[in-house]
């Protein structure tokens, strides 16, 4: 109750915080969520409005997948961690989203800069400086909060779900269901429903890449939208999922595959 009163308060200072959208068109969107093919061509206008949206999708990305696709040569402390920490499930952003389509990069009255000391206090949780300037600037700033409000409610809300024992840090790979995945979620959170969560897989060996769990803008469990449409996030029977491992780069290919 006390979180919700928080959200319900930070969506009525958001007001302060939203420029006009002027444009009578926005072009077309394109995924499944932020990123890829959407299920339509066109949106009405102010649908990339600061503050206006249906609910959120809080995104966690298996960090193994991530880190299998980097360049060789490529370098990112989310997969080159100095202490040798292992990461399995990440913070990757939360999106604002619409019952159908997403808003992003919102027009706001400032540059949406985020401070240095923020981004610090992210990094246990969402391990790469960039990823977190790169969430708000897309997603934080359709949230019609400040930074520091948009990754305290981040925080909260990736906190609230408990992960599941085998994928804390599994030091095999194993391969899973999505269907097996859910009901492993929801067997340690208790409040949690199916419909509330999304498993998105792809790639050589059909990987596991991220779990979304939706929630209302006051930050209670809900149904997911069409942007978590399990049949284009995962259409597979069977995801690989790759073990974590230190601060030592891409995982080896297993026998058969090739760098994604």
């Amino acid at each position: 109750m006390r979180f919700s009163r928080t959200l319900s308060a930070l969506a009525l200072a958001a007001a302060t915080l939203v420029q006009p959208y002027a444009s009578s068109t926005v072009s077309a969107q394109y995924g499944p969520g932020p990123g890829g093919r959407a299920p339509y061509s066109a949106q009405p206008p102010g649908r990339n409005e600061a503050g206006r949206f249906d609910y959120y999708a809080m995104v966690m990305s298996w960090s193994p997948t991530y880190c299998a696709g980097l360049r060789r040569d490529g370098y990112d402390p989310q997969c080159h961690s100095r202490d040798g920490r292992r990461y399995a499930f990440v913070l990757h952003g939360l999106w604002p989203q619409h019952e159908r389509g997403w808003p992003q990069d919102c027009p706001t009255r400032g540059r949406p800069f985020v401070p240095q000391s923020i981004i610090d206090s992210m990094l246990d949780i969402m391990p790469s400086p960039r990823l977190v300037i790169h969430e708000y600037r897309k997603h934080g700033t359709c949230s019609g909060l400040s930074p520091q409000d948009y990754y305290k409610v981040s925080r909260e809300l990736f906190q609230k779900v408990k992960i599941p024992p085998r994928y804390q840090r599994p030091n095999q790979p194993f391969t899973v269901s999505p269907g097996e995945l859910v009901r492993d979620f929801l067997a340690v959170n208790p409040e949690l429903k199916a419909e509330s969560i999304a498993v998105a897989c792809g790639g050589s060996g059909n990987r596991l890449r991220e779990v979304r769990i939706c929630y209302s803008r006051e930050g209670s469990f809900r149904a997911c939208g069409r942007n978590e449409d399990a049949r284009r996030l995962c259409s597979s029977n069977r995801m690989y999922v790759p073990p974590v491992r230190g601060g030592g780069g891409p995982a080896p290919l297993q026998p058969g595959e090739r760098r994604i």
